[in-house]
């Protein structure tokens, strides 16, 4: 049994590390504020907020940990942990972000990319994601050196998602199938998309820290065309109506977005500044034992999850409402 901190361990992704750790047996503590939930059962929840450096005293009391899993997204939160439980911790992980690297134009690039420049305030602003991130992998190399593993994600994916950046598209899918309309498509297929399943990152964030696997790692998938990923959401959802290719001009035009937020179509790059974005090399991970399930069980998963939420709801992170893409369709028409 190893004893493992979660910095988080309430939201999404924090709350399957947790639930990993605790279903292999290891004694698992969770520090967060506990707005997102509760922590998975078996897990112990200590309330605080990151905000006040002084709460990771009492865990440093607490004695040593096998593990410390740091998801912060804000720089002075990534500080403050590597600065006083740093010490205490035989292993150190850094969930970090592919968002960290300045070009995202490179097909295959690896880690060795080059980063955005860090951030220097406290916390980042939305539009700052990258940065602020770079900053967090900074402080924990700036405590530790090459004592930690930063874990750089790409598109995570899964039960739970609310971003609908993938889910959109089963869905979407789904929601033509019940009333037989049809469904607005890049006309580009070829295009790569690439992401990682929330549980295999998890288990694997868990695996990797405590057998000690340190550096940098792209935690991603391999790439496959954008085409791929439509015609398995549309056999998923058992789809056969029409549909409705659009070029990048008409899309733009249109005033549809590109990947994410509202009036976009996800997954969808047509910049050429960011053709690359989910193109990135997994080698690394991939040798050091992340594994990735077909696409077939990660479309399934997002669409059992998007019956759960409504199809027919209000997209808030990404996508297209169904009467909003009607009037596209009417318009590229």
């Amino acid at each position: 049994m190893a004893r493992v901190l979660v910095l988080g361990g309430t939201s999404w992704l924090g709350g399957r590390v947790a639930r990993v750790a605790v279903e292999a047996g290891h004694d698992v503590t969770c520090l967060a504020r506990g707005l997102s939930g509760p922590v998975p059962r078996g897990a112990r929840l200590v309330r605080g907020d990151r905000d006040d450096e002084g709460v990771y005293a009492a865990e440093l009391g607490r004695g040593a940990w096998d593990l410390v899993v740091d998801l912060a997204r804000a720089p002075r939160h990534a500080r403050g942990a590597v600065r006083t439980l740093g010490g205490a911790a035989r292993a150190w992980v850094l969930v970090s972000s592919v968002s960290v690297y300045a070009r995202h134009d490179e097909p295959g690039a690896d880690e060795s990319a080059q980063l955005l420049p860090a951030l220097r305030a406290d916390f980042a602003a939305p539009e700052q994601y990258g940065e602020g991130k770079a900053a967090c992998e900074a402080a924990v190399t700036l405590a530790r050196g090459p004592d930690a593993l930063l874990v750089r994600a790409g598109l995570i994916v899964g039960s739970g998602d609310r971003s609908d950046r993938f889910g959109y598209w089963p869905g979407r899918f789904a929601l033509a199938a019940r009333d037989g309309g049809p469904v607005l498509v890049p006309r580009r297929r070829d295009r790569p998309v690439q992401w990682v399943h929330v549980d295999d990152l998890a288990r694997w964030v868990v695996s990797a820290g405590l057998a000690g696997v340190t550096g940098f790692r792209n935690a991603v998938g391999p790439a496959v065309p954008l085409g791929a990923v439509l015609d398995t959401c549309a056999a998923v959802a058992g789809f056969t109506g029409e549909l409705v290719p659009a070029t990048d001009d008409a899309l733009q035009s249109a005033g549809v977005q590109e990947f994410m937020g509202p009036h976009s179509l996800p997954l969808w790059l047509a910049d050429p500044a960011w053709c690359s974005f989910m193109d990135r090399s997994g080698a690394a991970a991939l040798r050091d034992g992340l594994t990735h399930r077909p696409l077939t069980e990660v479309v399934a998963d997002a669409a059992a999850w998007e019956t759960r939420l409504g199809p027919a709801r209000t997209r808030k992170g990404a996508g297209l409402d169904r009467a909003e893409e009607r009037s596209v369709i009417r318009r590229l028409r």
